[in-house]
């Protein structure tokens, strides 16, 4: 048999390959029974890498050490999306002979009491991976404290967090803003708090490109918005509607279908609608919403790049990097 792959002790054990790599580099998460049957297939099945007992984490010194900070705020029942980076992102490390360990940042820790992880205090992380958006001031004192790399991930900021990888927001939501225009719509409503996040920002940007285009009114109160301070998603609709709706996601384009629903209003043939990132979130029936694909397979693997450059090179792998997306069109909105 050739190189045993995690995938093929994933497929013999019934799991994901997550599952896997965490069993088999010795991370939380896994129960101790399933971690030994994991153990088991993979020596079965010749694993080069593979040690009956668990592997401690000096056993992973020839490994790269990467941190990932994803902040609490987006681990609510909404928020699997930012999971799923994390898991395409541990299996990218893996393929790179790194190893990746992950911390939750609480919101008392971001906001009020500026804790550092403890990966970075008891120095276990040569890097760090940020998922998301976190508060300013905890960027500014997390860099003043430690002199390791640090990259962003889906978020940026001139002065604090140059050093990011994100989707093309502004662009993609122009192109999903065009998609309404070519099918004929002219009242366009958004869905998004401007101010909550970059990529929301520049999400309405792209929208306020396409609607400036076409010479086309922004109406105060089709501007709304989704979520509160702490990340809970939840908007209401006003009175008088336009015709159809851009979504900043398509967790806020999913939420929109069902209270029109709920108003009797059927997408698409009374209101169009449009999201971004193309992930269906668990427990949401697929509406079918055409959208903007979000490539996070190719921005976790620029994200690692980048880190692993600086591990290099200090000077080097710095700076914004861009990851286009594409349209997929579906089924939730009709022509004109």
């Amino acid at each position: 048999m050739g190189k045993v792959r995690l995938v093929d002790i994933a497929e013999k054990v019934g799991v994901s390959t997550v599952t896997v790599h965490n069993a088999l580099s010795g991370q939380k998460g896994v129960s101790e029974k399933l971690r030994e049957e994991i153990l088991a297939a993979a020596e079965d099945l010749g694993y080069e890498n593979h040690k009956k007992q668990k592997l401690k984490e000096e056993q992973t010194e020839d490994f790269q050490k990467i941190g990932v900070l994803i902040a609490e705020k987006y681990l609510g029942n909404h928020t699997t999306y930012y999971w799923k980076i994390y898991q395409e992102l541990a299996l990218a490390a893996t393929e790179k002979q790194c190893y990746t360990t992950i911390e939750t940042l609480k919101i008392t820790e971001e906001q009020g009491a500026y804790k550092l992880p403890q990966m970075v205090l008891q120095n276990k992380v040569e890097g760090l991976i940020i998922i998301g958006e976190i508060d300013k001031e905890y960027i500014r004192r997390l860099k003043a404290a430690t002199s390791i790399p640090i990259v962003f991930l889906d978020f940026y900021d001139s002065e604090l967090a140059q050093d990011a990888v994100i989707v093309d927001s502004f662009y993609g939501m122009y192109l999903m803003t065009k998609v309404l225009f070519d099918r004929g719509f002219e009242e366009i409503g958004f869905i998004g708090s401007i101010y909550a996040t970059s990529s929301i920002m520049d999400r309405y940007c792209g929208y306020m490109k396409a609607m400036t285009e076409h010479r086309k009114n922004i109406h105060p109160e089709w501007i709304i918005e989704d979520r509160d301070e702490n990340g809970i998603v939840e908007f209401q609709l006003p009175r008088r509607l336009p015709k159809a709706f851009v979504c900043n996601c398509d967790l806020v384009a999913g939420m929109l279908v069902s209270k029109l629903n709920a108003r009797g209003l059927k997408v698409p043939d009374d209101v169009s609608v449009v999201g971004f990132d193309n992930f269906l979130y668990p427990g949401y029936v697929d509406m079918k919403i055409t959208t903007y694909e979000v490539n996070t397979k190719a921005m976790v693997r620029v994200a690692i790049k980048k880190l692993m450059k600086q591990f290099k090179n200090p000077g080097s792998g710095r700076g914004l990097e861009i990851v286009s997306g594409h349209v997929v069109l579906k089924n939730s909105v009709r022509r004109q």
